[in-house]
């Protein structure tokens, strides 16, 4: 036996008095709100991207900062700098060499060697002064069994300052990036 009550289909109703109403107003229209949200994350997504890619490169920059001072070091270390009075522009230069062009080192690349009678007479200091610039850079190419320390620092330009705020900087807001190598020379024969 058949229902005596109405059957009501589940298909939407095609007849132009059965339309569905309409949501009024602006704020009820969907179209295109993935495309704005997408703007409204991508901006911070991509900042925080760059700024990850720029460490990445820093880093790398410093590691190849301190595997040239330590290649251009060893002609102090063997007498070789002595031997040829090689300058401190010419000693820049070896370092630079082993940078393999990834930095300008001209005016950005800087320079300190200096000597000690013992390792515990070394004691660190800031390569920059109170307002932030580097202080004049020393250079020897120093003598026999002596105690030498070789610094160099390079100043890196920064465009996504956000993740490096509390990192030593310039007054030109350069991130200062530095290399550290400490030995005692051989005991060369000149």
């Amino acid at each position: 036996m058949r229902p005596t009550w109405p059957f009501y289909s589940c298909r939407p109703s095609t007849a132009a008095g059965d339309a569905p109403p309409r949501r009024a107003g602006l704020a009820a229209d969907r179209r295109g709100a993935v495309a704005i949200e997408f703007a409204i994350v991508s901006i911070p997504f991509f900042l925080l991207l760059f700024a990850i890619l720029e460490l990445a490169l820093m880093f790398f920059v410093g590691q190849v900062l301190d595997t040239a001072t330590v290649a251009a070091s060893r002609l102090i270390r063997t007498g070789e700098a002595k031997a040829q009075a090689i300058t401190q522009t010419q000693f820049k230069t070896q370092i630079c060499d082993g940078m393999v062009n990834l930095i300008d080192c001209g005016s950005r690349l800087y320079v300190d060697v200096q000597s000690y009678s013992t390792f515990g007479s070394y004691t660190p200091t800031s390569p920059l002064d109170k307002d932030g610039k580097i202080t004049t850079t020393k250079y020897t190419t120093g003598n026999k069994s002596e105690i030498i320390v070789v610094r160099s620092f390079y100043a890196w330009p920064v465009l996504f300052d956000f993740l490096a705020r509390d990192t030593v900087r310039l007054s030109t807001g350069d991130q200062l990036l530095g290399a550290v190598v400490a030995f005692q020379t051989e005991p060369f024969p000149w």
